[in-house]
């Protein structure tokens, strides 16, 4: 195989897949790209046996072929290599060469015909999304990931579904880690441009690598069948694999019925919480909340360090309210929201508070108390 091709081109995408290639498998060929020939293109491939990444490219193309090189070496080269096309050259005994008649790498490469086959999904019923509209979703939706080592497949998931909230049909995901649950929703006017599935669990770390190809604006084609979720955007095509199990119902956790509502100025709040956050640590990370006529007082105490308290005036006429509440999951929804105003849903110090922006209802986060 040999063929020239833009850095650029090439270097914007192995950026993007080393997510992929990073990730240890049962298969040391997935550290790998794999590279074929399609008439004046090339295919490249990359996968961690869970998400599988193709995309197509121009190219000079000299003579077709395969090859699978080492994805972050061959990152490494491109991204430092001193011009504008890059030749790449099958030698013999699957040796790569890489460079110019200037600059040379020698890479020893693997057998293609040992990578792994992305699935093909065939007839599979495809809905258009804005690729600004779903970076969005899936960014405030992965932004809540459990531990490591939790197996759950809720808690490792998105539950991405179809449903109408009021008169308006949405798109959407919902995550949690079991301290708290997002909503993230996106509207359709016409119900024939959707549809209609079953709600499915995406692993969340799939959708993180989706998220870095949907720069740009544009539109994503998205269609979900059998066991994989599958995302298009111009040349690039990712699917991944769907988990097995279900996801928790949620409708009465996100209910605002009986609750008293509080408006909150952002910014201040925002800093509020990060300055109640600076004696938290492993061990303690709560805070005392209360909630009382126009002010909220919030008391940090870590026997280890010392504690703090401040006071914020707020906009609130309801009962007196008491709570603890872990101050980051509360600053990480104020990133999410891009609003000067946040409203904050509580029933009483025991039950969860629901956080959402004034004007915008896309976005819902729901914060469990804790028991200090």
């Amino acid at each position: 195989m040999k063929f020239t091709i833009n850095k650029k081109a090439i270097g914007d995408v192995l950026s993007k897949v080393q997510g992929l290639t990073a990730r240890k498998s049962n298969l040391g060929i997935t550290e790998n790209i794999l590279i074929r020939s399609s008439d004046a293109s090339i295919q490249l491939s990359a996968t961690d046996l869970e998400t599988g990444f193709d995309g197509t490219y121009p190219a000079d193309l000299d003579v077709a072929g395969a090859i699978a090189i080492n994805a972050k070496k061959f990152f490494e080269i491109v991204k430092e290599f001193p011009s504008d096309t890059i030749e790449i050259n099958e030698i013999e005994n699957r040796w790569i060469e890489i460079g110019n008649q200037k600059v040379q790498y020698h890479i020893v490469g693997m057998n293609p015909d040992d990578f792994p086959v992305t699935p093909t999904l065939e007839a599979v019923p495809l809905f258009n999304i804005a690729a600004d509209a779903l970076r969005s979703m899936i960014e405030k939706a992965v932004m809540i990931s459990g531990s490591g080592d939790d197996k759950r497949a809720h808690i490792n998931g998105v539950y991405f579904e179809r449903r109408t909230v009021g008169d308006q049909l949405v798109v959407r995901m919902v995550s949690t880690d079991g301290s708290r649950l997002a909503t993230v929703d996106v509207a359709y006017s016409d119900p024939a441009d959707l549809p209609e599935w079953d709600g499915v669990l995406i692993p969340k770390k799939g959708l993180g690598e989706v998220a870095k190809f949907l720069d740009g604006g544009g539109v994503v084609q998205i269609g979900i069948k059998d066991s994989y979720f599958m995302a298009q955007k111009g040349g690039d095509t990712l699917i991944i694999r769907l988990l097995e199990g279900d996801f928790p119902k949620y409708d009465d956790i996100v209910s605002k019925q009986n609750a008293y509502t509080l408006s909150i100025d952002k910014k201040p709040f925002a800093m509020m919480l990060r300055r109640m956050s600076i004696l938290s640590s492993e061990k303690y990370k709560g805070a005392i909340f209360n909630f009382d006529k126009n002010q909220l007082v919030i008391t940090a105490t870590n026997p280890d360090i010392g504690e703090s308290k401040e006071d914020l005036a707020i906009a609130y006429e309801g009962e007196k309210i008491e709570a603890a509440f872990n101050p980051k999951f509360f600053s990480d929804c104020l990133n999410a929201i891009d609003e000067d105003n946040v409203l904050l849903h509580m029933v009483d110090g025991e039950k969860p508070c629901l956080v959402e922006g004034e004007k915008d209802k896309s976005f819902l986060t729901v914060i469990m108390p804790m028991r200090i």
